[in-house]
């Protein structure tokens, strides 16, 4: 059985266990049913995501000069504090900035690797945290636009972490905290412009990943190197493919990658 088609971000359905999709040209593959077999994933070529060439992708699914022009990939995506359009002011696309960054936005805790504070848009409440592996994630600020989550952000990850180790993710024996707790005692943190908006009495969100095996030594498939492999799919966490030889395929940095997928 083989499919084929360009990498993007698997799709997924919050469920006990989430459900997990990758979208295809003309194929879209429940993932949760290939658990326990055997998929062979092949290196085809690079398609960018914007404009298709065949180059090298560069970073987010795009080749190096769409990266450099897309507001899709400007600074403000990875740092919400540098976002502008609540100021008229143009980054590459006043349009395209002004419909995501003036919408919207959570600050929130969340149980992944590590404890961790993140930002994103309302309407990507629980995709991003899904995305990132976290078993239990808590809103504690909800904003009117990017640049206050931003600035927020930057007031907390003083005290907190902004990022993810993923191999710590993947292996699942993170210790919890109590985000409750930790939303009372970053309270007293939030920068004044904000303080309005935080959320006292939100309950976390508790998320369950289909894994059946969690990998003791997480090794990342890198397709450029080893243009064809071979393994039984254990496991699903964050954008992650886990297998029985404890190689993971991180799909989410592999966008723009045609690749052809065998199940056996």
């Amino acid at each position: 059985m083989l499919y084929q088609g360009v990498l993007t971000k698997m799709e997924t359905e919050f469920s006990k266990p989430i459900q997990y999709f990758l979208v295809l040209e003309n194929d879209v593959l429940n993932m949760n049913q290939l658990l326990n077999k055997t998929l062979t994933i092949s290196f085809v070529k690079y398609q960018c995501l914007n404009c298709s060439v065949e180059a090298p992708i560069f970073r987010q699914g795009f080749c190096k000069s769409c990266f450099f022009e897309l507001p899709q990939a400007a600074d403000w995506i990875m740092r919400p504090e540098l976002s502008k359009a609540h100021l008229n002011i143009e980054d590459r696309d006043l349009e395209y900035e002004k419909r995501v960054q003036l919408q919207p936005h959570i600050v929130y805790l969340a149980n992944s690797s590590n404890l961790k504070v993140g930002v994103t848009r309302k309407t990507q409440v629980p995709t991003r945290w899904i995305d990132q592996g976290a078993q239990e994630a808590l809103e504690i600020v909800e904003v009117p636009n990017r640049y206050l989550a931003g600035l927020t952000e930057v007031a907390l990850k003083k005290y907190v972490s902004d990022k993810t180790n993923w191999r710590e993710m993947l292996k699942g024996t993170a210790s919890y905290e109590s985000l409750e707790d930790w939303r009372q005692r970053l309270s007293v943190h939030i920068p004044e412009e904000t303080k309005p908006y935080f959320l006292a009495n939100q309950k976390p969100l508790g998320i369950e990943f289909p894994v059946h095996q969690h990998p003791e030594k997480p090794q990342s498939l890198n397709l450029s190197k080893t243009p064809v492999y071979s393994g039984v799919l254990k496991g699903i966490k964050g954008q992650y493919l886990i297998f029985e030889d404890n190689t993971v395929f991180n799909v989410r940095s592999n966008e723009g990658l045609v690749v052809g997928l065998d199940v056996s």
